[in-house]
């Protein structure tokens, strides 16, 4: 009776989860049962495979699609601020006016922005399992390393493409993702970021909601726009309340496979410090900003990206405190170990990897401030790292070298490094200063790292000297530093190189330690839970995100908020009504051709939407498809209840914001002139001028000639 119980009680969790619009699904196990129970839909390989080849994703963080078969790719303006900001300068700021290429020669091309597409999935777990079987601990890190080194760079060599290693269900299974990768991007439109992000931090992951936050790109391959058959036709009308529909997307990470000790671990420890630190860099961010002009373009950017993830974690961290969410998962992870321990073979070989866990994450709450603490900050004190690493992991054997300088790897590496993207001393100078500041005040005067990198100066002063005295912002000399290999870069002089050579050491020190006492312990244990849910629950719960391609389904739908409804969408209507119930101020201020074009627009026009799709952080720019896979949205956020979805997704109140292809269409053919953009995203083809007549020179008039009578 009592296994007849636990067993019924599995059937109704799986059924439960298989009526909520919960998951981000890998494309080699797609939702059919999910889909046909709820919606009645039938999803074939054929859809999924044209979605799949559709859809882009944004290596700097973030996911796109096509929409035209001229490679044409749109993603949001906050995907896209990055390489916006890149390309800006003082007398351009992209940012801040728009950008419209009415022609491709006025494409502008990209600093560093590379998009991959999916091509292939190939599942390597059995090689991974084999070449870490009888081993365990550190001895089984480096055999697990050495493999998918291994596997990674056979990959690479024989497919040509872009291959990464990707783990899935907490290291129960491990697949090789293979990319079509592009490097030559071309901006070809972007609003202001005024109504790209129209009520700026306060509106940030609420709704209703009124933004433009769209960003369009062409990829070109041997200088030509990329021709591709898979690209989603667009529905200007988009999709009705109630209706079916998908995203497909890279989200970045979710904890809803953790155990319970690692959630109260990051509740406990790393929320806090993290907040804290986002905090204190803001500040220095805005007092940056409010130097001047210049400053505040080059900090914009930054701070966009601080705030945007302080609103973020502070929701998901409000999440942890609630105590209704802890103790879901609490009896979620007991019903898992009930299921686990009935079974004497699954308890033997499963029930142990808890405890581990637990284990796993005392020690690294003893290290915790360490582990933390330790950063330059900035993007000079990265690439120094990156050279003095290099030097040290190039003479490795490549299966003992860290990932990102192993063969399969170390170019990207090094073309990241190489990077042109322009580099702020008097930013790096201030932010640097800052982690310095923090690192002193909580490790403490006499931690190691703290006098190495202070050598017995102040916080501003090592700072300055580092910043002022390199020649890391040049890409030029970053290059020539690697081409002249390791003993250039041991004989530098260079104080930001100085300064790398002098702390390695010691985050090789601390590497070591987490290999040997949690970095382990945590694969072996991580990659018992995962097969054990397997056990209990098969594949019908998907596996965390990890910044790899998802779809997740839902449906148009409002939600109740404040005692109230939301409504499922919001029209041009409310972006004025909120320009003026704020008086036009600050984050609510209308762009000047907004306040001028009103009359223009039809203001019944729908502008965002919410969907029950479960998303997250790294989804943004992810289109919105309907059944027939065409284009109805473009997924740009979350609302404020959806955060701590990070590790428990609420049907009732979890909505994703996207923008509606009405309002893009709208404004770019009546604001901002866009008319073959918006041709070119609608499938509409120019209509053949009729042919000119050839012009005839007129005929002189032939005066009779008079016969003379005879």
């Amino acid at each position: 009776m009592k296994h007849l119980k636990l067993i019924v009680a599995a059937i109704l969790v799986v059924f439960a989860f298989s009526l909520a619009d919960e998951g981000m699904w890998t494309f080699d196990n797609p939702p059919k049962k999910q889909l046909k129970d709820k919606y009645g839909f039938d999803i074939t390989q054929e859809w999924l495979d044209h979605v799949r080849l559709s859809s882009v994703r944004f290596n700097d963080g973030g996911s796109g699609s096509f929409v035209s078969s001229n490679g044409l790719v749109m993603t949001n303006h906050h995907v896209g601020a990055g390489q916006l900001q890149k390309m800006s300068t003082p007398e351009k700021d992209y940012i801040k006016t728009g950008f419209y290429a009415k022609t491709s020669a006025e494409e502008v091309k990209c600093v560093d922005l590379e998009l991959n597409v999916l091509t292939e999935m190939e599942n390597v777990t059995d090689k991974v399992i084999g070449a870490i079987a009888g081993k365990s601990g550190g001895e089984a890190m480096k055999a697990r390393r050495a493999m998918l080194a291994q596997l990674q760079q056979e990959s690479n060599e024989k497919s040509g493409m872009r291959s990464d290693i990707v783990t899935l269900y907490n290291g129960a299974e491990y697949w090789i993702y293979r990319y079509k990768k592009f490097t030559d991007v071309r901006l070809v439109m972007a609003p202001e970021k005024q109504i790209a992000f129209y009520g700026g931090d306060p509106d940030n992951f609420t709704f209703p909601r009124y933004d433009v936050d769209m960003c369009f790109f062409r990829v070109y391959e041997n200088d030509k726009p990329y021709n591709t058959p898979h690209f989603l036709k667009w529905k200007t009308t988009g999709a009705a309340d109630g209706e079916l529909v998908f995203t497909s997307g890279h989200p970045g990470s979710t904890n809803r496979q953790q155990t319970y000790a690692q959630i109260e671990y990051s509740r406990d420890y790393q929320y806090p410090a993290r907040l804290a630190t986002i905090k204190r860099t803001i500040g220095v961010l805005k007092q940056f900003s409010a130097l001047g002009e210049e400053q505040r373009r080059r900090a914009d950017g930054m701070l966009f990206g601080y705030e945007n993830t302080q609103k973020a974690m502070t929701g998901e961290y409000q999440g942890l405190l609630e105590k209704n969410l802890m103790a879901k998962k609490q009896n979620d992870e007991k019903e898992l170990l009930n299921r686990i321990n009935a079974n004497p073979e699954l308890k033997a070989k499963y029930a142990w990897a808890w405890d581990s866990v637990s284990t796993a994450m005392e020690r690294t709450k003893s290290k915790f401030k360490e582990l933390t603490y330790r950063g330059l900050g900035g993007a000079l004190g990265g690439r120094a790292l990156t050279i003095a690493r290099y030097a040290i992991e190039s003479k490795k054997p490549n299966g003992e070298r860290m990932p990102q300088f192993q063969d399969a790897m170390v170019k990207m590496t090094l073309d990241n490094l190489y990077s042109p993207a322009p580099v702020y001393p008097d930013l790096e100078e201030a932010l640097m200063t800052d982690r310095f500041q923090e690192a002193l005040d909580i490790l403490g005067a006499n931690d190691p790292w703290v006098m190495a990198v202070l050598d017995g100066k102040t916080p501003a002063d090592a700072a300055k000297m580092y910043v002022s005295g390199t020649k890391l912002a040049d890409p030029a000399f970053r290059k020539a530093l690697i081409e002249a290999g390791e003993k250039e870069i041991s004989a530098s002089t260079d104080p930001m190189i100085v300064l790398a050579r002098k702390i390695v050491p010691l985050g090789d020190e601390m590497r070591a330690w987490q290999d040997k006492n949690v970095s382990g312990l945590i694969a072996m244990a991580s990659e018992a839970t995962g097969k054990a849910r397997f056990a209990a629950y098969g594949k019908e719960l998907p596996p965390d995100a990890n910044f790899t391609l998802r779809l997740s389904y839902g449906q148009v739908k409002g939600y109740p908020m404040n005692g109230t409804i939301a409504p499922s969408m919001t029209t041009m209507y409310g972006l004025y009504d909120r320009a003026h119930s704020f008086a036009n101020h600050k984050d609510f201020e209308l762009p000047q051709r907004f306040k001028d074009g009103v009359n223009k627009l039809t203001l019944s026009t729908p502008m965002n939407l919410v969907t029950t799709n479960d998303i997250i952080g790294g989804n943004s720019g992810s289109p919105v498809v309907n059944a027939k896979a065409e284009l109805v949205g473009l997924i740009f956020d979350g609302n404020i209840e959806s955060l701590p979805g990070r590790f428990l997704y609420s049907e009732e109140k979890n909505r994703a914001v996207a923008v509606h292809p009405g309002v893009m269409i709208e404004t770019m053919r009546k604001l901002y002139d866009a008319n073959v953009l918006a041709d070119e995203i609608e499938g509409i083809t120019a209509k053949p001028e009729p042919p000119k007549e050839t012009p005839v020179a007129p005929v002189k008039p032939v005066k009779p000639v008079s016969k003379k009578k005879k």
